[in-house]
């Protein structure tokens, strides 16, 4: 009984891993969100602001990337 109750305890329980999952998702969902919009603004920018931000268009996904994901 004791190895049963020493497996239960190191899993945790369901309702913890339910929460677990959706606590994950939350935060899947806030950093997709920062994403997009990192993505949305830096493709509203102009050439020559790009330029003085020292961003070539063709890096707008990378950066955005790196914004809401790290490196």
């Amino acid at each position: 009984m004791a190895l049963i109750q020493d497996i239960r305890g190191a899993q945790g329980g369901l309702a913890e891993r339910v929460s677990d999952f959706f606590t994950a998702l939350a935060e899947a969902r806030a950093r997709r969100a920062v994403y997009r919009q990192t993505l949305r603004e830096l493709k509203a920018l102009s050439g020559r602001e790009l330029a003085d931000l020292g961003i070539p268009r063709s890096t707008i996904t990378r950066v955005a990337l790196e914004a809401a994901y790290g490196k």
